[in-house]
């Protein structure tokens, strides 16, 4: 199946237009061409958007999210394959969330660089930093008074105070971002109801790899429906575009490669990266095309 035959197939079984919007990494830089594509959709009842996304910037997630609600009242998400970390949270804008067989969601706890004396990992995770005390008692044996004094000094002596802090005002962002997607479509539902969804993918896994399918995700409370047709459409739009989206463009580590591709029934855009050159460079595309 074409992505123009998938996108179809997708618009007349799910009542409303369809966006591919497939990128290897959200940042705040995809807005602009998202935006122009938007316009050309105009604003709808319905909007569905075919997700591919393996993670980025929360504040591009939150960002993006909001913008698609600006053009439709109702804002469904199709996710074939991949829609992590960031693209998590992105999905929680969403008033449904259409996921296949193969669909991977993850947890949202934030990342930052932050090297511990010179000798620690480039990225740790806030979740990392939150639960030392605890990996102090459990394998330690000390109880949980002296395994959060412990922690506290370890900490204290590895990590700079205020980078300390920047990861606690981190995880409260990504929290007060995923509370207010969801407040956009489930106002009906207490407070204390969204918290739990948003505390449940912040702090409920072990990893930030952990790999969330469709059911996982249902049982934290999440929208996601069942709509076989659709998903199959959706794998075949995904499989169509990943010859002109993704590292696997790339002929060598120093050859361009498109790392973004945005795609309508009347519009097919992409962002082209090259080593050589400091902008990104957006240009129209057939997305039915060899590649």
């Amino acid at each position: 199946m074409s992505v123009r035959s998938a996108l179809h197939d997708i618009e007349m079984q799910g009542n409303g237009p369809a966006l591919a919007f497939v990128t290897s990494r959200l940042d705040i830089d995809l807005l602009p061409s998202l935006y122009d594509v938007l316009l050309g959709v105009g604003r709808v009842p319905r909007l569905q958007v075919v997700v591919q996304c393996r993670g980025g910037e929360t504040n591009a997630a939150r960002r993006i999210a909001l913008l698609l609600r600006d053009f439709a009242d109702e804002v469904v998400f199709l996710v074939p394959h991949f829609c992590e970390s960031a693209g998590t949270v992105m999905a929680l804008g969403a008033d449904r969330i259409i996921a296949g067989p193969l669909a991977i969601f993850s947890p949202i706890d934030p990342h930052l660089s932050a090297e511990a004396s010179g000798r620690g990992p480039a990225s740790m995770s806030v979740q990392d930093l939150r639960l030392y005390w605890r990996m102090v008692q459990d394998w330690f044996g000390l109880d949980e008074a002296m395994a959060k004094q412990h922690a506290l000094q370890a900490l204290g002596h590895s990590i700079f105070p205020t980078t300390l802090t920047s990861f606690h005002r981190c995880a409260q962002e990504v929290q007060a971002m995923g509370e207010e997607l969801l407040a956009r479509h489930m106002s009906d539902q207490p407070s204390e109801v969204r918290s739990s969804i948003v505390d449940t993918l912040l702090y409920g896994f072990h990893s930030h790899t952990h790999a969330l399918t469709r059911h996982d995700l249902v049982r934290i409370g999440l929208p996601v429906i069942s709509a076989p047709a659709l998903e199959d459409a959706g794998w075949a739009l995904v499989r169509g575009l990943r010859g002109h989206v993704g590292p696997e463009t790339r002929i060598d580590e120093e050859s361009p490669w498109c790392d973004a591709a945005i795609v309508t029934a009347t519009q097919a855009v992409r962002r082209q990266r090259d080593f050589r050159t400091p902008v990104p460079r957006w240009s129209a595309f057939d997305p039915d095309a060899e590649s």
